[in-house]
């Protein structure tokens, strides 16, 4: 009757204590998804990485744009201090990137955010606010920047 006493209470700890390691591992997945930008003119697919170098770090690219053409052909990243990338199209275009989790502050930090509106990239962190996400993009310091907020898109 004893080891049967143990051996439950042993098993309602492993689950209960599993349970909170697989909620702590799936908090970092909430802002998984699609998201519009503060502007309502782009959306962003936010995804986590898993291969190589980059598993478990979170990205994301432009998925739809409010005007995805301009002059008829294709909106292109023409402000990409790069001039071998002036041509990639602003549709798929990587604007997060290597963002990390940290479950203490409840944040996506570590990450860089490229505005292709002015082809400067930014460092930046996220903070999740129920279906609002804020995009916070500064150079140097945290206090020296801007954020955004984007609505998940349903």
């Amino acid at each position: 009757m004893k080891t049967f006493l143990l051996a439950s209470v042993l098993a309602v700890t492993s689950f209960f204590g599993a349970a909170s390691v697989t909620t702590k591992l799936g908090e970092g997945e909430a802002i998984v998804g699609k998201w519009l930008n503060q502007e309502g003119t782009s959306h962003i697919q936010i995804f986590k990485a898993t291969n190589g170098s980059f598993a478990g770090k979170y990205f994301g690219k432009i998925v739809w744009l409010k005007e995805p053409l301009k002059n008829g052909k294709p909106k292109v990243d023409d402000l990409n201090p790069d001039p071998k990338k002036q041509a990639v199209p602003l549709l798929g275009l990587q604007i997060l990137k290597n963002f990390v989790y940290d479950a203490d502050d409840k944040e996506w930090e570590d990450g860089t955010i490229y505005d292709p509106k002015n082809g400067k990239t930014y460092s930046c962190n996220m903070t999740l606010d129920g279906n609002n996400l804020n995009v916070r993009g500064y150079v140097g310091i945290s206090m020296l920047g801007r954020t955004g907020v984007w609505t998940k898109v349903q």
